[in-house]
């Protein structure tokens, strides 16, 4: 059984690994600037005078879904919720979800750089709250609830980070991480909760998106 300044040090050390192992990426790879082809969309058609109306106004069900887990989060904790951490990550998955309808909706109405923060920013906020979600889940209470807000920081640090020296390394890397990592858990730690298999689901759907 580990002492709990055993395990603190190991948490320590998985954080110092990490920053390690980020350094040594920022070195070793060439940087990656934002192509200004991403902004071209293979569906540009307007209707009603909205521009890219389809790409526009798919990001309403992101409202929808949005609302409704807040409301189920914060009243009456439908979802079952053990952990006030896990409360406060799935509530702010949500809001990035509802934040995404609107700032993947104000991107696409005129697609440029400036536009794409705001639509990168809130998915953002979302993948990582869910990663210190699962991290509670998984490996423990109260490392997942000290995660969250290190890890939607270094979500939101990598977005400016892209905006401003206009490179997508530590962006990619935020987004890569959670991808692998979930699948990873989901497989070889146990589960708090039942039909954990969806976590397999959900990160398979998100790298084919």
């Amino acid at each position: 059984m580990m002492t709990l300044a055993q395990i603190k040090d190991s948490r320590a050390s998985v954080w110092l690994v990490a920053l390690f192992c980020f350094i040594a990426l920022m070195i070793v790879t060439p940087v990656i600037p934002q192509s200004q082809e991403y902004h071209n969309f293979a569906d540009q058609r307007n209707f009603f005078g909205v521009p890219n109306t389809l790409n526009v106004i798919s990001n309403f069900p992101f409202l929808i879904i949005g609302v409704v887990g807040l409301i189920l989060c914060l009243y009456g904790n439908h979802f079952s919720l053990s952990f006030q951490g896990e409360v406060w990550g799935w509530v702010f998955f949500y809001i990035g979800v509802t934040a995404t309808a609107f700032g993947s909706a104000y991107y696409h109405l005129k697609p440029d750089d400036a536009r794409l923060v705001w639509d990168r920013l809130p998915m953002t906020i979302a993948f990582t709250s869910i990663m210190a979600v699962f991290i509670i889940e998984r490996i423990d209470e109260k490392t997942g609830t000290m995660s969250l807000f290190p890890l939607l920081m270094a979500g939101i640090v990598s977005i400016a980070y892209w905006r401003y020296f206009d490179d997508l390394r530590p962006y990619a890397l935020v987004q890569f991480i959670p991808c692998i990592a979930i699948p990873a858990m989901t497989i070889l730690l146990p589960a708090m909760y039942t039909h954990s298999i969806y976590w397999l689901w959900a990160a398979g759907t998100k790298e084919a998106s």
